[in-house]
């Protein structure tokens, strides 16, 4: 514990640096329940804001970019039924190979 606040209660805090309240990278996975691993994964794709390193160590957000990583996690497209890749539903669809012989 330190100053009656223990580390982990710390990492959730926002942090203000220059008047601009900074969403730690904990408190962020714990509002989108995802994994630490995903929220990475997005940012090593490019998929959200990389962020800002804190003291060579914490990764914070600023308000605008939490909300696009939000948005993007949020996200609901449709599952189109032609376009790219194998339909779902012929995955599974054993005649056709059997049926060439």
């Amino acid at each position: 514990m330190l100053h009656g606040v223990t580390i982990l209660e710390k990492e959730k805090m926002p942090v203000n640096i220059n008047s601009i309240n900074y969403i730690s990278t904990s408190e962020l996975l714990d509002e989108l329940e995802v994994t630490r691993q995903t929220l990475w994964r997005w940012r090593q794709d490019g998929k959200i804001p990389a962020g800002h390193r804190l003291r060579n160590r914490m990764v914070v957000f600023t308000p605008v970019e939490a909300e696009e990583i939000k948005t993007f996690a949020n996200q609901v497209e449709p599952i189109e039924s032609g376009g790219e890749g194998i339909p779902q539903l012929n995955l599974f669809d054993q005649t056709g190979a059997d049926d060439e012989q």
